[in-house]
């Protein structure tokens, strides 16, 4: 089998520069998926834009972390902040009170659905999840997320560890290669879930760009996509954007790197496509049916 890639945007619905970014990409034909946070202020005109865009695969963003609840704040105390209403408000703070046992993983479920399902309503056939700041690079948020998978009858979700080849690619700091370095030992516990072994869902062989978020640029990508494998199934994620008043008002790191992002999309990618041997570019939606496909080729 030749290699797939999913490109997938995250933070759609954040605001509406990026919003309308995603959708010049997918136009562009460089983008063929993103995922959907579902309390970002830019959410309906998102859907509008899902709507208009069927060929656009569309996750769910899920967001446990640095932002606000689906569900009532009562039904999951232990996931809030100091002010009882909102996330806590740094990954750090989430994985300091997960690994402290202070998270009940009944309220991720119970949360995750809620997200979902608000998706769903909107009239989105959700293609997939992963999660904001990859929180489920953790089993004690990976295990709800694939019951909560399970009983909406999503397909798939993303695989948060690199593939080893872009260890070696020098996009990123030291630091960030050591953090990224000591979480992907939780690689292994990720793949033994019981629904990713036996195929009840459906993920990739690993995520390009987490070590280089910040840092995408049309020179980094570019070094992305000629390292690609001949074969397997990678995700890219990325995170393009307008830097604009109102991404002012949103609490994020990345701020004009998303226009940089932008760009390295829109250079990178059609120059690969154009190279011998390309990467077939699919959207999670795809992955059930690539068995078949392969059979007719």
């Amino acid at each position: 089998m030749s290699c797939r890639l999913i490109i997938n945007a995250d933070d759609f619905g954040l605001t509406s520069g990026i919003n309308r970014a995603i959708e010049q990409l997918h136009r562009a034909g460089v983008l063929t998926s993103t995922t959907l946070m579902a309390t970002g202020p830019a959410f309906d005109e998102a859907v509008a834009i899902a709507r208009a865009n069927p060929s656009l695969g569309v996750g769910c963003h899920v967001v446990l972390t640095d932002g606000v609840p689906v569900s009532l704040p009562e039904t999951i105390p232990t996931l809030l902040g100091p002010d009882g209403r909102t996330f806590r408000p740094s990954l750090i703070d989430f994985v300091q009170a997960l690994l402290r046992g202070k998270v009940r993983e009944e309220e991720i479920e119970r949360e995750a659905l809620a997200q979902i399902q608000k998706l769903q309503r909107a009239g989105i056939d959700v293609t997939h999840v992963d999660t904001h700041k990859h929180t489920h690079l953790f089993p004690a948020v990976a295990r709800p997320l694939l019951r909560v998978l399970e009983h909406t009858s999503i397909p798939a979700i993303r695989n948060p560890f690199e593939p080893e080849f872009t260890q070696r690619l020098a996009h990123a700091g030291f630091k960030r290669r050591l953090q990224l370095s000591l979480l992907n030992r939780l690689s292994p516990a990720f793949e033994r879930h019981n629904q990713l072994r036996h195929a009840h869902i459906l993920t990739t062989d690993g995520t390009l760009g987490v070590s280089a978020t910040g840092n995408v640029n049309p020179a980094t990508l570019s070094q992305l996509l000629a390292n690609l494998p001949g074969s397997g199934i990678f995700e890219l994620v990325c995170h393009p954007g307008y830097n604009d008043a109102d991404l002012d008002r949103i609490n994020t790191r990345l701020r004009t790197h998303r226009e940089i992002e932008m760009q390295a999309l829109m250079s990178a990618i059609p120059s690969r496509l154009a190279q011998p041997n390309p990467p077939g570019l699919i959207n999670y939606g795809n992955l059930g049916a690539l068995p078949q496909i392969e059979k007719h080729l």
